[in-house]
Order: structure tokens, then sequence, then C-alpha cells
């Protein structure tokens, strides 16, 4: 009995203990900015998106703690194989984050200090404010996908840095390409200046960078890599490109995007099949486009689609997650509803 007894305080003694310690680690300055630099690492601010707009580390992306869905969203968006990198202004929210996700399984690192220690070392902060999406392959490989303007993405897959139709500027917003990687592979549409922008290709070629784009844009800019519609390409051994027809079908609209200049392009990254429809229509050839994870498709009438055609397009590829992208000033915000019940997640951002 006596064995028992104390064989029993000791299994409690330990559940208590275990229940004391940390579930996640902290870190100070140097070891957490050196951590933010691994493949395998996703940083989290979750502060405001007030204060994430006055500055934030970049590449963070952005879930607000004080919010009552914070660990539904944190589901949704983070996968569990990866280590978060957790940072605030103090780091207090930060550690009450970090127990929150480590409750639920989550591996958590809390920058201790938190964003103010960060700056008081002289490391730098940005105010770009950019949409991230995060995505798993089927074998647990990241894809962050950045909704950055109008029709500038930029695609962080297994550590290669891949940019759609990168543009420095249109009107009054900015992208300043200076702050990001060289990119490993950057793929342009068409030659219009919303698409291609020779100086953000440019500031974005490294030594190894991969430019490929259609005919007209590969002339203009005096090299790429030309990839035609029905073209393929296996860039690595899990990423492959396909060039993929967009034009105009409306009578009087053939001249903005005529029929077989233009490229779209879908994406294999490791499995995952990502759908960048660039200045399109709802095209016949649509239907040959099948098992889409991730698509961005344009609403901007007169130039591409208007709503009905955007949602005649996503029923016709369904994809499973669909961005409306490139809209101007085309009213996208009954498209979510109005794709409720085909099966399809409909993202809107901030593009335009």
């Amino acid at each position: 009995m006596k064995k028992f007894i104390y064989t029993a305080l000791m299994v409690l003694t330990g559940v208590a203990v275990a229940c004391g310690q940390k579930n996640y680690e902290d870190a100070d300055v140097e070891t957490f900015a050196k951590l933010t630099e691994s493949e395998n690492v996703i940083l989290l601010d979750v502060r405001s998106p007030q204060e994430y707009s006055d500055g934030h580390i970049a590449g963070a992306i952005n879930i607000d703690q004080a919010q009552g869905d914070f660990i539904t969203k944190v589901e949704q968006l983070l996968p569990k194989d990866k280590t978060i990198a957790i940072y605030c202004r103090s780091g207090r929210r930060s550690a009450n984050s970090a127990k929150i996700m480590g409750d639920e399984g989550y591996k958590c690192v809390n920058l201790k200090g938190g964003i103010l220690a960060w700056q008081e070392k002289g490391l730098p902060v940005t105010t770009d404010t950019y949409e991230i999406d995060v995505f798993k392959t089927k074998n647990g490989k990241t894809i962050k996908i950045y909704s950055l303007m109008h029709a500038c993405i930029r695609i962080v897959y297994d550590g290669e840095e891949i940019e759609i139709d990168p543009v420095r500027q249109l009107g009054n917003r900015t992208i300043d390409y200076s702050t990001m990687p060289k990119a490993n592979y950057i793929l342009v549409t068409h030659e219009h200046q919303d698409h291609y922008d020779k100086g953000a290709i440019d500031m974005l070629t490294g030594a190894s960078t991969e430019f490929i784009t259609n005919k007209r844009c590969a002339e203009m800019y005096g090299k790429g890599q030309v990839m035609e519609n029905g073209d393929e390409a296996t860039i690595s051994s899990d990423i492959t490109i396909e060039a993929v027809p967009a034009y105009n079908t409306t009578e009087g609209r053939e001249k903005f995007h005529p029929k077989g200049r233009d490229n779209g392009y879908i994406l294999t990254l490791d499995g995952t099949r990502i759908y960048i429809a660039g200045d399109t229509e709802d095209i016949p050839e649509m239907a040959n486009i099948k098992d889409i994870d991730i698509a961005f498709m344009p609403c901007n009438q007169p130039y591409t689609m208007t709503v009905e055609q955007l949602l005649k397009a996503a029923r016709t590829v369904k994809p499973k997650v669909l961005f409306p992208y490139h809209f101007g000033q085309t009213d996208v915000s009954t498209v979510p509803a109005q794709l409720k019940n085909d099966g399809i997640e409909v993202r809107s951002r901030k593009l335009d």
C-alpha cells in the first residue's frame, strides 16, 4: 500500500513538473535571426495589423493573437512540421502565443524582448504589408505565396524564389524588390507595362536567375527562355512549368490580348499545381486544365474577365483555392459567396 501511494505521488509530481514546464523555447535576437534563415522555419508576427503595418520583420506572417480566432487561423495557415519563430512588441504576447500553439502540438521559438530588442540591435524592419498564404506539398515541403500587387506574385518554395510579372510601380503603389532575394526563376506573361518591367527584372536577376517568358518579352529584354502556348519545361527535379493560352475572345477586345501571343502558366511544385492565368477571358482551353490546387484568375473588365466570366472560369477549372487578381476597379466582393457551394475556397487579397 505504501509503495502504491509513493508511486502515485511520484507520478503526480511528475505531471505537476511537466505542467509547469514551458512547451516552447526562448531565443535572443542573434539566435532568432539565424533561425529565421532556415527554410524549415516560418516567421510569425502576433501583433495587431496596425502594428504590423507600422513595421515588421521581412517575411513575417501576421496573425493577431488578441483575436478570438487566433488558433483557428494558425491551424489553417501554419503546418505543424515546421518550427514557428514568433515575436511581438516586447515578447509577452508572443510568449503567450507560443504556449497556446505548443499546447496544440506546434514547435515554437519566442523572440525575447520582441521587435524592440530586434531594432535595438540595429536589425531591419519593413513596412511592406504583403499578405502571405502558406501551403504544404504532398511531401511536406512549404510553399509561401506573397500577394504583392495587381499581377505581381512572389512564390517561395523549398528555398527557391519564383517571381511572377514583377513590376515596381503602378499608380501610387510600389514594390521595393531590392529588399527581396534574387530570384531563381522570373516568369512574365506578356509585355504590357503592368506585367513587364525591365528594371524590376534587372533588380531580381542574379548569377543563376532563369528568365522565362513569351517571345515578345524575350525580344524586348534581349534574352530569356521562350515558352509558347503548349510548351512544357522541367526546371528542377520537382518543379515543372507549362505555358497555357491567355487571350481575349469578346468582340472588340481581341486587340488587348490576341490569341497565341501571351502566356498563362501552370507551376507544379512537388505535385502542387498552381495556375497563373495571366490576362485572359474564360477561354475554351480552360476545360483542359485539370487538378489545380491554387489558381490566380483576373477580373478586370474590359481587358480580362467580367465577374460572370470569372465564375464560369472557376467552375471550369475547379481549383481548390482561388485568388481573384488583377481586378483594378472591378468589384469582386461577391465572388466568395457565389462560389460557396462549388467547393472552391476564395481568398481575397489586397492586390489592387
